[in-house]
């Protein structure tokens, strides 16, 4: 390689190292670095578009959204921390108590006084909302937007606001008016009145004194900061929800609304909210008024931000020298269905009672509700009444359960020609099965009846088992015993001879959740064991195991139901049992019970081998 040939690539070799060390050391770390101030820019961007208040044009349509001023990013290391750091105005009334924010006129401290979180009466009571900054903050806020292109300086997170009526605590009989004025001619106020439950009426009013007109959009918003546990059960939804007009029931899972980032359901009615399993927060205009609403999420730092708030369509026009007021509502407490019901019939709000998730079945689940709640105040015992509704959905079905025991019945009465039926055709499976049904149509019995005492309970223990999950009144409802909590599992385990052996057997890797199995469970299984022993075995071999399986799976998969349940669950088999024993004993069949008990724990001999020839 001659000298010319040698410059030449060392030359070219140079060049790449400098072309590669400039994209790996200079490069790279420029277009990196744009990359991420682009990327925090995009997310300030969504964070800020989330936050903000959908404005509306006085025709309606929406405009550009108008940022709503988000409160100070100032974190706490608790809640008495955060409640120490502004001056409030207390709240005190028989099922509330906190206070409501001055700066911002957020109602952001509400615990619930006749809920606690444990049975245990000493327990703290449920805390339902906590100011921005401390952990799980979750307030309501209210405030005016301003028509699109106007420029008028308004109340937001951060303003403060001054009691004007003097008045230190809001309870049902006395409201509180809060009063901010902007130094450029007009005055706010704010009135929030509170009834004897869940729900805030906020008046919100402007006094202008000024030389021209002015047309304000008022709006509300809840705001959620970091996501809550959920249960994530199919059968109820934790999270925004509203009803908005022709866009009917709306709800978004939380993981769902991160995905989304924003959903807007614009000139629709109604109102918006969030839901917890039994409790909720939620913000509602006048019925029949249009509004913006949104669903939307963000994130300050790490923490993810989930907010519901709608804008009225129509401005309210405060005119020069004169005043004008805006009047809407807002629900935070318990998901009480009387109170609910009650508020949806007094104001109108459009199917308030949706707070309350009763399911795609609710034309069963409302009623089963009712019946619960009417045979307590009978009975003074939700177990009790669980009990009751057991022997009414018997008593309903009665006509049904009778014709499938009959057939039952009758099964048993051919047992012996179906085993000579089986014996005489083992070797032809066909045949055997073609006279098996001659020998039914000739009997005049259905095979399948046996499967009827327990289809027609599937759909009344599914709204069973939808009420005692969703309502609040099961929640710590007792039994007797050790049974404390309806709505709960069965508190006692047997794999830890019922609290002898002190571990969790439950935090064991893939089979944990199988390994709590308390007494009722257990009492619910032995009962269901009983009852398969009254029907005459099925003569295909593999249904036979299958239904001696059944009871073991039952109750293992009801170990981790509510105790309700299970109580029904088990009332409902001894009622079988008794039902069954006696309508069969009617019809002529031989009923040993006993005998087909014992036979099951009886060796059986196995069966010949075929000689060879």
């Amino acid at each position: 390689m001659n000298l010319d040939n040698r410059n030449v690539i060392l030359a070219v070799v140079l060049s790449m190292l400098v072309l590669f060390g400039w994209q790996f050391l200079v490069a790279g770390p420029q277009m990196e670095r744009a990359q991420q101030q682009a990327r925090i820019a995009a997310e300030q961007q969504a964070e800020q578009e989330a936050l903000a208040v959908p404005a509306a044009n006085p025709d309606g349509t929406v405009s550009a959204a108008t940022p709503a001023q988000p409160a100070s990013a100032q974190t706490f290391a608790d809640r008495a921390s955060a409640l120490a750091a502004s001056t409030r105005v207390a709240i005190d009334t028989e099922d509330l108590a906190g206070s409501i924010n001055l700066t911002g006129a957020r109602i952001d401290d509400l615990r619930l006084e006749k809920y606690r979180e444990t049975v245990d009466p000493e327990s703290p009571i449920i805390t339902l909302l906590s100011p921005s900054g401390a952990p799980g903050g979750y307030y309501v806020e209210h405030g005016w937007a301003p028509a699109a292109g106007a420029t008028v300086a308004l109340p937001d997170s951060n303003t403060v606001w001054a009691v004007e009526n003097g008045a230190t605590t809001l309870t049902a009989a006395t409201p509180v008016t809060l009063v901010w004025d902007n130094g450029q001619g007009l005055i706010f106020r704010r009135t929030i009145a509170l009834d004897e439950h869940y729900l805030f009426t906020i008046t919100q009013s402007v006094e202008n004194t000024g030389a021209g007109d002015v047309s304000l959009f008022p709006y509300a918003r809840v705001v959620r900061q970091g996501t809550p546990p959920v249960q994530n059960f199919f059968i109820q939804h934790e999270g925004p929800i509203g009803v908005l007009g022709n866009n009917n029931y709306v709800s978004r899972k939380y993981h769902d609304l991160q995905n989304d980032k924003q959903v807007d359901f614009a000139s629709t009615t109604g109102w918006l909210g969030i839901a917890d399993k039994y409790w909720a927060t939620a913000v509602l205009p006048q019925p029949g008024a249009g509004i913006n609403a949104r669903f939307a999420y963000s994130t300050q730092g790490t923490t993810p931000i989930y907010q519901t708030n709608y804008v009225e369509t129509q401005p309210v026009v405060v005119p020069a020298g004169g005043t004008a007021s805006s009047e809407s509502f807002v629900f935070a407490g318990a998901k009480e269905d009387h109170v609910i019901s009650a508020y949806q019939t007094e104001h109108g709000f459009d199917r308030l009672e949706l707070l309350i998730d009763w399911g795609w079945f609710h034309f069963l689940t409302k009623p089963m509700h009712w019946l619960l709640v009417t045979l307590y105040g009978l009975l003074g015992n939700f177990g009790l009444a669980v009990l009751a509704v057991t022997i009414i959905v018997k008593a309903i079905f009665f006509p049904l359960a009778s014709r499938s025991y009959a057939s039952m019945a009758a099964m048993r009465r051919v047992q012996p020609e179906m085993k000579a039926i089986q014996e005489r055709l083992k070797e032809d499976r066909a045949a055997q099965q073609q006279a098996m049904m001659e020998l039914y149509k000739k009997e005049k019995i259905n095979p399948l009846s046996g499967c009827w005492p327990i289809l027609i309970q599937i759909p009344v223990f599914f709204a069973l088992y939808t009420v005692i999950f969703i309502s609040i009144e099961m929640r710590h409802a007792p039994f007797f015993g050790w049974i404390q909590d309806l709505a709960a599992p069965d508190p006692t385990n047997i794999f830890t001879l019922f609290g002898l052996i002190p571990w969790n057997p439950t935090v064991l890797p893939v089979v944990g959740s199988f390994l709590h199995l308390g007494v009722w469970p257990v009492i619910m299984g032995i009962t269901m064991w009983v009852q398969m022993k009254l029907n005459p075995p099925p003569p295909d071999p593999t249904q036979a195991m299958i239904f001696n399986w059944m009871p073991i799976i039952f109750t293992f998969m009801l170990g981790a139901f509510p105790a309700g349940l299970v109580i029904y669950w088990a009332w409902n088999n001894t009622l079988s049992v008794t039902q069954q024993w006696v309508i069969m004993k009617r019809h002529g069949a031989e009923v040993n019970l006993f005998g087909n008990i014992l036979d099951t724990f009886r060796k059986k001999p196995k069966p010949a081998e075929n000689s060879k020839n």
